[in-house]
């Protein structure tokens, strides 16, 4: 029994901890940035009898649209408890911090990963490629820039680090 309490209190440290967090707000990443990659390529397919310009900026435009509901989603299924209170109101303070620090962390990414996005998407139209092939490979490069920049980012302003949690 002993050691099934010790299991249970290291469990519930993990899942609170730091690493946990990062993992979650990865994966939260990763899934809309597939849900949007895959309706963003059939945007552009859809659009592929456009100009470049007009494909890869439409394009653009359907790929944030979907990445933001979906994230926004996510991020929101995964952290809502921690911004309420015992007496059931919402911490208004932290959840302030918290997306004062979001949007701090993602406006550096998005800008990059839109300039990345657009950029080679619309190379790979002038070169002839499928709006749907340029449209994902365009998704994938942004995306691993979009990644290193978003975790630098929030590890720079310290997301997961508050003593109130």
């Amino acid at each position: 029994m002993k050691k099934k309490l010790e299991y249970m209190v290291k469990f519930k440290r993990v899942m609170n901890s730091e690493r946990l967090q990062y993992l979650k707000l990865n994966k939260n990443i990763f899934l809309a940035f597939l849900v949007s990659m895959t309706v963003s390529a059939l945007g552009a397919n859809y659009f592929a009898d456009q100009i470049e310009l007009l494909n890869s900026t439409i394009t653009l435009m359907i790929d944030h649209s979907v990445y933001y509901a979906v994230f926004g989603t996510l991020f929101y299924l995964d952290n809502k408890k921690k911004y309420i209170l015992e007496n059931g109101k919402i911490n208004r303070l932290l959840l302030k911090s918290d997306l004062l620090k979001i949007v701090l962390s993602f406006g550096s990414s998005e800008i990059i990963y839109s300039i990345v996005r657009w950029g080679v998407q619309y190379e790979l139209l002038i070169l002839n490629y499928d709006a749907y092939m340029a449209s994902v490979i365009s998704h994938i490069l942004a995306a691993i820039v979009f990644f290193i920049v978003i975790n630098l980012g929030v590890n720079f302003t310290k997301l997961f680090k508050n003593k109130n949690r």
